[in-house]
């Protein structure tokens, strides 16, 4: 297989500007088999196929990457990097797991080793996350200063989190995963999975009513 994928920028700008859906992509039991028709293909060496599953899922692994890393741009790279990462490992992939963990597995491991190489302190929030719904209509000033307000605290709150925490806590309460699920994607146990969660609310909890 040629291990040479180009992917378009602009594929992953119009992703990171799809914000008027709210909810995460669910894979539906369709979509679910046309996705393994499409990885046995990519599997085989059909580029077509592997850009058909970049369609499918660019949104969801861009969203999962811009939620741990917290910047629009990093988020671009590392979406990239993700489906660069599948091209090349496609003749590991099982299709006794869900394609859709399995890419959210790559991402999600890859932002980790991302955030505990660089540590970020600081983050610019500007943009409006992925996950929140835009309005149809013009909010009033005073309601687009809570809004941001909002924003700014739960990315903050996000931020106090250790990575292991923060990524089991994304997939959580924003991809609502099961903890089966959740275990399965960051390659770990379900007990440790409880366990992370468990700590993170905790650690929320503290530093939301820190001073």
């Amino acid at each position: 297989m040629n291990n040479t994928l180009t992917f378009s920028q602009q594929s992953f700008m119009n992703s990171s500007v799809a914000t008027k859906q709210t909810a995460e992509q669910h894979v539906t039991p369709e979509m679910q088999a046309q996705e393994q028709v499409w990885a046995m293909a990519a599997q085989k060496g059909d580029s077509a196929a592997f850009m058909n599953i970049v369609d499918a899922y660019q949104r969801p692994v861009y969203n999962l990457c811009y939620r741990m890393l917290g910047d629009a741009t990093e988020a671009e790279d590392a979406a990239q990097e993700t489906f660069l990462r599948a091209y090349t490992k496609l003749k590991t992939y099982n299709s006794d797991r869900k394609l859709s963990s399995w890419l959210l597995s790559i991402a999600s491991h890859y932002c980790i080793d991302r955030l505990r190489k660089k540590r970020y302190q600081m983050v610019s929030w500007d943009e409006l996350p992925p996950w929140q719904a835009v309005a149809d209509r013009k909010p009033q000033p005073e309601e687009a200063a809570l809004t941001h307000e909002r924003h700014d605290t739960v990315h903050q709150l996000l931020e106090t989190l250790p990575e292991d925490y923060r990524a089991a806590t994304v997939l959580r309460y924003w991809y609502e995963m099961s903890y089966d699920e959740i275990a399965e994607t960051l390659d770990t146990s379900v007990s440790a999975i409880k366990s992370r969660l468990f700590r993170a609310r905790q650690m929320l909890a503290e530093a939301a009513e820190a001073p």
